[in-house]
């Protein structure tokens, strides 16, 4: 069973760094310090979801089905893995998308067919 290589420190949390490289086949050592794709920084369950939603072509109704979860729940856990991807900024401008969204449709402004679709990512 092949182990998957961590990107997290289990003590402090900080990044880790690969230090070694080696081929199987021909036992070539490489030593050095290599940084890890941004990927393999992810947590195991981000990348899970990650997994899904590529397989799903990010389609949102797929990914709920598969995984068994709400809409809210893949739009937080798709927040989480583009924040964990250093992407803080467009992940707080999604939120604050909803919240504007949610605030159209408590005054009235837009009806909640609009809202689902607009919170769907789909014109209007």
């Amino acid at each position: 069973m092949a182990r998957e290589v961590i990107g997290q420190c289990p003590i402090c949390q900080d990044k880790l760094r690969v230090t070694q490289l080696s081929c199987k086949t021909c036992g070539t050592q490489i030593s050095g310090e290599f940084e890890l794709c941004k990927f393999c920084q992810l947590e195991k369950n981000q990348k899970y979801f990650a997994e899904i939603f590529i397989k799903n072509r990010g389609n949102i109704k797929e990914i709920e089905k598969e995984m068994g979860i709400s809409y809210p729940t893949v739009r937080r856990l798709l927040d989480d893995v583009i924040e964990a991807l250093g992407y803080k900024e467009e992940a707080k401008k999604d939120a604050v998308n909803q919240s504007e969204i949610l605030d159209q449709l408590s005054k009235g402004e837009i009806t909640s067919e609009q809202a689902l679709k607009l919170l769907n990512g789909e014109p209007v």
